[in-house]
């Protein structure tokens, strides 16, 4: 029987704002998006969009060095807070051991030490430090609940279903940052909730007009994009691929997701508290509620690609002929790949990669060895300029990306995971050899959804049962979400042997540039 209703989905990532409307089935009736500006200096990434330092008559603070009120938020890429985060990590704060033992530059903590130390004006200024998710449902609903998907990690814990809970004061006071506590108003929020429960009473009138929607129109709280696209795909999973001797809570827990864009997220859940040394996590019911949340990441992959493609001599070359047969740059390289592989007559195209390595941390390595520090590799390098180079670069890149996830399944699963199938959506889904490139790399069956825009479908989740349309979010996933393509792994125990060699040569990479830096460090000492 059908539910009806329509159910909008918002997502803003990382360079644009969308949106996509669902129905009751899951199924994508339209969609539109949006650019957002961002600036780059150095280590520093900061955008314009809707305020997250937030002023007390509501107005955006600047968190850039020239005071730009425009630039209200920082990225979750920015990298300024490197000398915040170690310093956080030198207090061994038991809060530490739900993010592997140490925060990265990339979280809250360090960016808002940073901001306190280096822009005290602004730190004056600022009434409300907002995470993007929960401004977005503040500004639409005037209650400033926040989520637990945003602020999981500075949290105690509680199993009381949906009532707010209190904050880890003592962690914040520990580093520094105890005076987001002063006064009745606490800057980061006293209230949370799981995701998806209903904020205030729906849409505020003034937001209703602005959006062109109906007064008190429900909205669910927030969550982070990736988790998001994780409730738009988990339950993406064909009947042919369930796994009969288990039970449905059991079968969940053996499913990692990749959202797959800027960077990649990797997400799984379990029953039980999993700490893993380097990566965040355990949160409970930060994702689904009533499962603890192991999140995994790698901080550079479709921009690494790009960066890897826009770099290289053939580019301009290349993307003219791309753009003469109506096809991205990325399935013209494809087609180059197997053109090759068939004149040197290789078994198979990956092979053509034997004497290119890459070590794909040009952004650091955020799971499983969690070290900011660690730089991108290339090895085998020549003089060679073609079109073809930039081919085989391209493909030895998207291996090396896929390198990085078996390295994170196996880290996982050595501690306690259980993953055997991946899931994956996001811009990089979509390309045919990224995805066949992981399957082999990885030996198991990766599952594409039906619908592309996932997170734009765990967004509308949210938002389905904030109308109370479903029982819960798990119900309400599998309604909603559908699979599509199932791409299994190569039969040929070749292309096994082949990568398990090329995997060790990747791993060698890190370990060989940790001695590199001894070596210096020692030399400049």
């Amino acid at each position: 029987m059908s539910r009806g209703g329509v159910f909008l989905g918002v997502d803003v990532g990382t360079g644009s704002a969308r949106a996509g409307l669902f129905d009751d089935k899951g199924k994508l009736l339209g969609s539109a998006s949006s650019p957002i500006q961002i600036w780059k200096e150095e280590d520093s990434v900061e955008r314009m969009v809707l305020a997250v330092a937030v002023g007390a008559d509501g107005s955006p603070v600047s968190v850039s060095w020239n005071g730009d009120s425009r630039r209200d938020i920082i990225v979750w890429m920015d990298h300024r807070a490197l000398d915040q985060a170690e310093r956080i990590n030198s207090h061994s704060s038991p809060v530490l051991q739900f993010y592997g033992g140490s925060v990265s530059p990339e979280m809250q903590a360090p960016k808002l030490l940073w901001v306190k130390e280096n822009l005290q004006k602004t730190w004056s200024m600022v009434y409300r430090w907002m995470d993007l998710g929960n401004w977005l449902t503040y500004r639409a609903t005037g209650d400033e609940t926040r989520s637990l998907s945003h602020m999981e990690q500075w949290r105690e814990s509680n199993p009381r279903g949906m009532e707010p809970y209190g904050t880890d004061e003592v962690f914040w006071a520990e580093i520094g940052l105890g005076d987001l506590y002063e006064g009745s108003q606490a800057k980061i929020g006293h209230s949370v909730v799981f995701p998806g429960h209903p904020l205030g009473s729906g849409l505020t009138p003034t937001s209703a007009k602005e959006l062109g929607l109906l007064t008190g129109t429900p909205v669910g709280t927030s969550l982070i994009d990736a988790y998001a696209g994780g409730l738009g795909v988990m339950e993406s999973v064909p009947d042919a691929e369930l796994k009969a001797d288990m039970f449905d809570e059991e079968a969940i827990c053996h499913r990692m997701v990749l959202v797959c864009g800027t960077s990649t997220c990797h997400m799984v859940v379990s029953k039980n508290k999993l700490f893993i040394p380097g990566v965040w996590g355990p949160f409970l019911s930060a994702m689904i509620p009533e499962f603890w949340l192991t999140e995994c990441g790698q901080s550079a992959t479709g921009a690494l690609l790009d960066y890897i493609v826009q770099n290289h001599a053939a580019a301009p070359l290349l993307a003219n002929q791309a753009a003469s047969q109506s096809m991205s740059i990325y399935e013209l390289m494809n087609k180059i790949l197997l053109s090759m592989a068939h004149e040197q007559n290789m078994s198979f195209p990956s092979a053509l990669s034997q004497d290119t390595h890459v070590l794909p941390d040009f952004h650091g390595n955020r799971s499983p060895v969690a070290d900011p520090k660690s730089k991108g590799v290339i090895c085998g390098l020549t003089l060679d300029t073609s079109e073809k180079h930039l081919a085989l670069l391209y493909l030895a890149t998207i291996q090396g990306i896929a390198y990085g996830t078996r390295h994170i399944v196996e880290h996982c699963n050595a501690h306690g995971h259980k993953i055997d199938t991946l899931l994956a959506c996001g811009g990089l889904a979509k390309n045919s050899l990224y995805i066949q490139e992981h399957a082999d790399i990885m030996g198991c069956p990766i599952i594409l959804p039906r619908e592309n825009e996932n997170v734009l479908l765990g967004a509308a989740i949210l938002g389905v049962v904030a109308a109370e349309k479903f029982d819960g979010v798990r119900d309400a996933m599998k309604a909603l979400n559908a699979a599509g393509k199932v791409v299994r792994p190569s039969s040929d125990p070749r292309v096994k042997k082949y990568h398990d060699a090329k995997y060790q040569i990747f791993r060698s990479l890190y370990e060989q540039q940790l001695s590199h830096r001894s070596t210096m460090a020692q030399a400049l000492h």
